[in-house]
């Protein structure tokens, strides 16, 4: 059983994830959970993605960019998926997320 770290000290399975909707802190919908990347050598999740992984192959760095939230941007999981900051947020940000697609 595949569990995430939602808060300090508290867990889910992760399978719980899949078709919440995600919405930022300022209130905006992003979209609702498709898929989850998992980085195995850290044992962490890395992205919720809002589009299946299957239907990212053409340009896979575009569609990372552009539909998946990094999961340290997750300040919460409920009943909802929240996080700090919207898809295209700042220039730094796009760079990082960038730099992180690269591992």
């Amino acid at each position: 059983m595949l569990t995430v770290s939602i808060i300090q000290g508290e867990s889910m399975k992760l399978s719980e994830i899949y078709r919440m909707d995600i919405y930022s802190d300022a209130g905006q919908y992003l979209g609702e959970v498709q898929d989850v990347i998992i980085d195995l050598e850290r044992g962490e999740v890395s992205r919720l993605l809002m589009v299946p992984w299957k239907s990212t192959k053409g340009d896979a760095k575009t569609s990372l960019r552009n539909k998946s939230i990094l999961y340290k941007n997750v300040k919460n999981v409920s009943d909802v998926v929240l996080v700090s900051s919207p898809i295209g947020g700042t220039q730094e940000a796009k760079k990082e997320e960038v730099d992180d697609l690269s591992r």
